[in-house]
């Protein structure tokens, strides 16, 4: 360690315009500051290893993508995904099938009682999908895991034979979808696009107006275990991360629980992946960790539903607040929900319009129609200076007002996020190794500190 190393702020910050801005080097002191208020690190206490930071490939931002121009294009890929100059996003999410913010269902097998899938194609997913995620690995310097999640089988695998409204995978097809499953991982490997994991389910215990399908956490326990699991394993994909649940933290333990208890369903386990549309239940994260700590933990969708919400600098704040305490509780990865949506937050085949971080108005069609809303900069306050391969660390604090996370980078570096929430500023110590460093938290902002440690 460099003694009395400087300390490099970057901040945002709602009253000051600061946008992932770099402030002036902050040096530390070894005076003690003993009436301050502070957060502590401390380096020798190490937690969990980062994945990585990203948000998830649609059809609904792919195809917004291809309606804004060229240099549009250059800046979104750029923003999202240059490791040097952007949020040097690293781990991804895409869709098995149509999801609601496609432009209406669609599968790849859509011919009635074909178990052989004689039909099966991905062709639906070259018109624009495939081509937005090859300019994003290639923006990202090829560094780009990705996995993908089903919102429902096709609508003759399920009991209400259609894809929307729920129903239940058909019991003389749980072999055929397995199949389907390793089909999907293959054709996208023949497009030289790896596909790194899967979630079983997306959000298994909802009946959605758009594509949903429901497993109770025993039927999905042993669709892994007699079906999925051994059908990967027989593939010779038996290295693809199997996620389960991939829904709310609220009953993220209760189903997490029926399928690690169960060794031969677990064994092909990697771990499970949450979202936050019911409540913030984060200690339910942390009881999940406490109990299986074999096993990973992944944040797998967030956004703001109910519209675009342009310029609520609120969003950012909601993501912050989630990342900050999902990473102190062993999470290893968090993924957003779209990377792009247009004005009015889709397109949504059943208007379940959202917000996105990055929304393009494709009746401009230009750069002046992108509008980088507040959350792309907070996730940048964490996806640009916390790498992958980073090691979490202790980051404590004696303001209730002020959170934090901090981690070490492989190259030494330390990068520490604190947040304000609140409506004043707040003075406080950065404490390290003995050293003080007196700053100022601004109100509603959020700062990373980097500094060799």
């Amino acid at each position: 360690m460099t003694p009395n190393p400087s300390i490099t702020p970057t901040r945002t910050a709602r009253e000051t315009g600061d946008w992932l801005t770099r402030q002036e080097p902050l040096p530390f002191d070894s005076a003690p500051l003993p009436d301050m208020q502070s957060i502590l690190v401390d380096p020798g206490k190490r937690f969990q290893t980062l994945l990585g930071f990203g948000g998830a490939f649609t059809e609904a931002a792919a195809v917004t993508f291809y309606k804004m121009d060229a240099v549009a294009q250059a800046a979104i890929l750029k923003a999202y995904f240059d490791p040097k100059e952007g949020n040097a996003y690293t781990l991804c999410r895409t869709t098995i099938n149509s999801c609601d913010f496609s432009l209406g269902n669609y599968a790849y097998a859509e011919t009635p009682g074909d178990i052989a899938l004689a039909h099966f194609s991905i062709e639906h997913d070259r018109q624009a999908l495939i081509p937005l995620i090859h300019a994003a690995t290639q923006a990202s310097g090829g560094k780009l895991a990705l996995f993908a999640s089903p919102w429902s089988p096709p609508a003759w695998m399920k009991t209400n034979n259609e894809m929307n409204h729920g129903g239940r995978l058909l019991p003389q097809y749980r072999q055929t979808w397995a199949r389907y499953y390793a089909r999907y991982i293959q054709a996208y490997a023949a497009e030289g696009i790896p596909i790194w994991g899967l979630t079983v389910q997306n959000e298994p215990d909802a009946t959605q107006t758009w594509d949903s399908c429901l497993y109770s956490a025993e039927e999905e326990r042993d669709f892994v275990r007699d079906h999925l699991g051994p059908e990967l394993a027989a593939s010779g994909l038996g290295s693809v991360r199997l996620i389960v649940h991939d829904h709310n933290r609220d009953f993220l333990y209760q189903r997490a629980k029926v399928i690690y208890d169960d060794s031969k369903a677990a064994q092909y386990v990697w771990g499970a992946g949450f979202h936050w549309y019911v409540g913030d239940h984060f200690d339910n994260v942390q009881a999940l960790h406490d109990a299986y700590p074999d096993k990973h933990l992944l944040f797998t969708e967030g956004c703001l539903e109910g519209g675009a919400h342009k310029d609520e600098w609120a969003q950012g704040e909601r993501y912050a607040r989630s990342m900050i305490n999902d990473l102190n509780r062993w999470t290893e990865a968090w993924t957003d929900w779209n990377l792009l949506l247009d004005e009015q937050g889709g397109p949504n085949h059943v208007g379940n319009y959202c917000a996105a971080p990055v929304i393009a108005d494709t009746r401009i069609g230009t750069v002046k129609g992108l509008t980088f809303q507040s959350s792309y900069a907070y996730i940048g306050h964490f996806s640009r200076f916390i790498r992958p391969g980073a090691q979490r660390v202790v980051s404590v604090t004696t303001l209730d007002e002020l959170e934090t996370t901090a981690f070490r980078n492989t190259d030494g570096q330390l990068a520490v996020v604190v947040m304000n929430r609140g409506d004043a500023d707040l003075p406080f110590a950065l404490r390290f190794a003995g050293l003080a460093a007196p700053t100022t938290a601004p109100a509603h902002s959020i700062t990373t500190y980097c500094f060799e440690g």
